[in-house]
């Protein structure tokens, strides 16, 4: 069953980012979609910090393709910004197989660039802009 939250602002991320991390796998991949500007980023910076990874570490991989975090509790966090990917083949050169197999969270954004790669099991996070709201929708 989805989840799907309304926030008419900012202000309210904290509190939506702590509702969808009690919904998020403890080890897994989460396709983080939306288009360029919706708020991916922000959102997993959230999601990172009700996880209780201090925010301040959580920054766009967009040059870097992969950064990862850890907890103090031990949860290891992987965060993929695919932008600049142009194949699939490319995300095989860096191991994307061996990082969504280790046991840890992993959020990726632009998973589209994923093409054949893209697991089958993964939870689908999805931001939509609209005006003045972002509708955000957890597909388990």
């Amino acid at each position: 069953m989805a989840l799907r939250l309304v926030l008419e602002n900012l202000a309210a991320l904290p509190e939506a980012a702590s509702t969808l991390s009690a919904h998020l796998p403890k080890n897994g991949v989460v396709l983080v979609n939306g288009e360029m500007g919706a708020g991916k980023t922000t959102l997993i910076k959230a999601l990172c910090e009700s996880l209780g990874i201090n925010a301040e570490e959580v920054s766009s991989p967009t040059y870097s393709i992969v950064n990862e975090y850890h907890s103090a509790s031990g949860l290891r966090v992987y965060h993929f910004d695919l932008y600049r990917l142009e194949t699939p083949e490319e995300a095989l050169d860096f191991g994307i197989e061996e990082y969504f197999a280790d046991e840890a969270l992993s959020f990726v954004e632009w998973p589209d660039r994923l093409g054949f790669l893209l697991p089958q099991d993964a939870a689908q996070l999805t931001i939509v802009e609209d005006l003045n709201t972002r509708v955000i929708t957890l597909k388990p």
